[in-house]
């Protein structure tokens, strides 16, 4: 699986929340991570995953598949 993510959006998202995207997809890594999509966006398909980064944080990871094998992050933060 790829991982990717807008340059900007990720400085921001730090700034934001204190969560890089490096980290953050490290929870989608996690066995025991909860997962679902989220109904309430209308113009793409989007999933949300609760779970354990390698850091041992807890996560909010919002996420959209581009292609097959290929993730972009939209945002992350502590649960």
């Amino acid at each position: 699986m790829r991982f990717e993510w807008d340059s900007p959006k990720a400085k921001a998202n730090v700034r934001a929340h204190g969560v890089s995207f490096a980290e953050a997809v490290t929870v989608l890594e996690d066995d025991f991570a909860l997962s679902r999509e989220d109904p309430d966006v209308a113009d793409e398909r989007r999933f949300v995953s609760l779970g354990l980064s390698d850091l041992g944080n807890l996560l909010v990871v919002v996420y959209t598949y581009r292609e097959r094998d290929t993730i972009r992050l939209i945002s992350a933060w502590k649960a």
